[in-house]
This record gives C-alpha cells, structure tokens and sequence, in this order.
C-alpha cells in the first residue's frame, strides 16, 4: 500500500497511529498522522506526526532526543489506522515515563 491510499479523515486529514516497541510488543503511545507525516517518515525512517495541538508536523524526538526509528508500518483492515513498530531511543512520553499508556482507569 502507498501512503496516498490510506484512508485519512475527512474532516481532519489525519489517521491515529498506534506506536508500539518492535521488539517488546508494548504499546508507547497514540499519535495522529496526515499525509506529509507518513511521507516522512517512510522517506526517512524516524516517526513523523501531525500536531493537532501545535497543528503543525513534528518528529519524535525532534526536541528531546528520544527519537523513535520506524522498523514497519503496518496499516489496518480498513486502511483508515497505522501502527508503527518502532525502536525508540527514549521515553515515548513527554514526562519521562517509557510509555505514555502509565496511568490506570479505576474499572
């Protein structure tokens, strides 16, 4: 599949991108990509995502030095959500925790 086939939102241009350690299985973070960040990072290798926040492109790690290299993506069944396998090179959050999935909801 080519990145121009992905299904992106129609309202926004994104697609949610679940990131997820290659080599441990466990789950790092959720992002969101538009068409430009999955070309980059296909382009370079290093996970690229839209900020909805800052609504702009950044790259993991851009700042921090945690940047996480892309080993696969692999897209859904219904091509509208990517999963990256990645190898980060730091936290995936931005408070320091290895995963931004640290904190547990009360069920």
């Amino acid at each position: 599949m080519k990145p121009e086939e992905i299904r992106f939102d129609d309202s926004t241009g994104l697609v949610p991108v679940v990131v997820q350690h290659h080599s441990t299985g466990e789950i790092l973070m959720l992002a969101y990509a538009n068409l430009e960040a999955v070309k980059r990072t296909v382009e370079t290798g290093f996970a690229h995502f839209w900020s909805r926040s800052r609504r702009k492109l950044w790259m993991k790690g851009e700042e921090s030095g945690n940047v996480m290299k892309v080993k696969e993506i692999r897209v859904d069944c219904d091509g509208d959500a990517l999963l990256y396998l990645v190898d980060p090179a730091g936290p995936a959050c931005h408070t320091g925790q290895k995963t931004c999935f640290h904190n547990s909801l009360n069920v």
